[in-house]
């Protein structure tokens, strides 16, 4: 899937009727999806969040700009945060399967239309940019929407596209491709706009002007003035104070997730609050967020407490969200706001039912879920125990030297957990695709050729999915093994359990490739995937004779009369 996100940030936020009406105008477009409305009263400014394949992004940020057109009188706009037009930027982000090139064609390709048909000025930013004068937006944003027709009299500021004429219902707008930026704000227990100004121009990258005694700004030889650069890289920051949350606020645009992690922005200004007397009291998102930023400050702040990393994804999150205090001033939902979880399609089906249900529907007079997604179950399972021994152990006193290694375990452990899981469903939804493929017309050439091809794909379904769940199975069994040779005495027996569990999803896995495995016509990829069958089998037989020779022989001999 070729996944494209567009950002539009518009100049309403205090009409509802109006934010949403230009929000649902891009959904319009076909193949788009709606992701966030996210309105601010005090800034006056709507953050949009949309996603689709390119075109569909790009007709959807169309028909969002014309829609804005219509709604918005920038004659009588006052907010908070700086701006240029109705329509203030338009970034295109590349999410999945597309590059960033293709976003700058998408950008230049929106903004020509725009000039065009709307007879708008567009400017082109960050690397859509026509010049290195225009990759900044802070600088084309310059001077905002009240110096634009100055602007636009200025030959050196001449619009990428659209009219160098100043329209004042309409301003301009700037569109452009960029990486994925997180729009952030760090809340602080004053309301002193001049205090959260301080802390943000320690931090942001360009950081401060230089003063002199008198507090002007100090010169280079070329009369430009010096700007002492502040901590962090890839950051933008403002101060300001937000009413409504009855707070001031550093207002970050964390352009470069890879340079400076979300945890490394809350943590310094933590530190730069200190410093100046004050103190960080929780944070914001403004829009979505991947994924990733959360699970990586949930590690971060996980490791921080002398814990284990090894858990799971929901645990990360949620260590992530309470210690940045994202829901100080507005709710967090992960559900809502992380946006891998808002383009997954339902949640699972089986893997979302309760034991009891999960068992009830295995025990229905239906061919699925069957023994494939029940080898799945059983291989979480047992990787569930690995973790558990893991994390169990990584807790306690006496285990410090051991502590690395125990988090490998867990940390691998939690992979194939997911992993496994997932395969309960896909187990379950190969075979309903082999049965609708059986169930293809035939009556004639035409439909026998395209029956025939849909079973073949169906077959490699219904080989590939437990192939997959037998090849996780030898790991599972040795990283049992491991959490019960370094961990707790006491959990080796769980430890045990899960070896045994992944020795029976082996089997169950192994059972339904063998048995599948005649139904695929191609003898050369028949043969291959046996192959691959028959060595994750025999890794696991292996491993679990010695698991057994190493625990179960030792708690037999403890068990035995006259022993101890």
């Amino acid at each position: 899937m070729r996944v494209v996100e567009c950002v539009p940030n518009i100049s309403e936020g205090r009409r509802p009727e109006v934010y949403e009406a230009i929000a649902r105008a891009a959904a319009t477009a076909p193949g788009v999806t709606l992701l966030d409305v996210d309105p601010g009263a005090e800034t006056n400014r709507t953050v949009i969040t949309f996603v689709g394949e390119p075109e569909a992004v790009l007709e959807g940020a169309f028909r969002l700009v014309a829609a804005a057109l219509e709604r918005i009188d920038m004659r009588g706009h006052q907010g908070a945060h700086a701006r240029l037009g109705a329509v203030d930027v338009v970034p295109f982000v590349p999410v999945a399967g597309v590059t960033m090139a293709e976003c700058v064609a998408l950008a230049r390709r929106l903004g020509e239309r725009v000039g065009a048909e709307l007879a708008l000025p567009v400017y082109l930013y960050e690397h859509a940019a026509t010049s290195p004068a225009r990759r900044n937006l802070a600088d084309i944003r310059a001077g905002e929407y009240e110096g634009l027709e100055r602007k636009l009299a200025d030959p050196a500021w001449r619009p990428d596209f659209g009219p160098a004429r100043f329209r004042p219902e309409a301003g301009a707008t700037v569109i452009g491709a960029r990486k994925f930026l997180v729009a952030y704000n760090v809340n602080l227990n004053t309301v002193d706009k001049r205090l959260a100004t301080r802390i943000a121009g320690d931090i942001r990258e360009k950081g401060r002007k230089r003063l002199d005694a008198a507090g002007k700004p100090v010169l280079d030889s070329a009369g430009e003035e010096i700007w002492d650069p502040g901590l962090l890289p890839g950051i933008k920051a403002v101060g300001w104070t937000i009413p409504e949350f009855g707070c001031a606020q550093v207002s970050i645009n964390v352009t470069d997730l890879d340079a400076t992690p979300l945890h490394v922005v809350f943590d310094t200004c933590e530190e730069r609050a200190r410093a100046h007397g004050l103190r960080v009291t929780g944070s914001e998102i403004v829009g979505l967020v991947p994924r990733d930023v959360l699970l990586a400050a949930g590690r971060h702040y996980l490791r921080r407490m002398g814990r284990s990393t090894g858990v799971s994804e929901a645990a990360l999150v949620h260590v992530a969200a309470r210690t940045l205090g994202l829901s100080e001033v507005k709710s967090f939902d992960p559900a809502e706001r992380i946006i891998e979880y808002r383009l997954a399609n339902a949640p699972a089906p089986l893997v979302a039912l309760s034991l009891g249900a999960f068992a009830e529907e295995l025990a229905a007079d239906s061919p699925a879920p069957g023994g494939g997604s029940v080898a799945a179950y059983a291989g979480a399972l047992g990787a569930g125990l690995a973790a558990m021994v893991a994390n169990l152990s990584h807790a306690k006193k006496g285990f410090e030297e051991r502590q690395g290694e125990l988090e490998r375990i867990a940390v691998r452990a939690q992979e194939l957990m997911a992993r496994l899981l997932a395969a309960v469903d896909a187990d379950t939804a190969a075979f309903d695709r082999y049965l609708a493929a059986m169930r293809l017309p035939r009556g004639t050439a035409e439909e026998e050729q395209q029956r025939s091809r849909a079973m073949a794909e169906a077959t490699i379904g219904t080989i590939e999915v437990p192939l997959a769940t037998l090849e996780c199975c030898p790991e599972v069994v040795e990283l049992c093994l491991e959490a019960a040779a370094i961990g707790l005495a006491a959990s080796r027996t769980d430890a045990g359990t899960g070896a045994a569990m992944a020795r029976a999803a082996a089997s169950g896995a192994y059972q339904n490739v063998c048995v599948n495995l005649p139904g695929l016509d191609d003898a050369a990829a028949r043969a291959a995937l046996a192959a691959r069958a028959d060595v994750a089998w025999r890794a696991v037989r292996e491993r679990f004779e010695r698991a057994e020779a190493e625990l179960l022989a030792e708690l037999r001999a403890a068990a035995a009369p006259g022993a101890g």
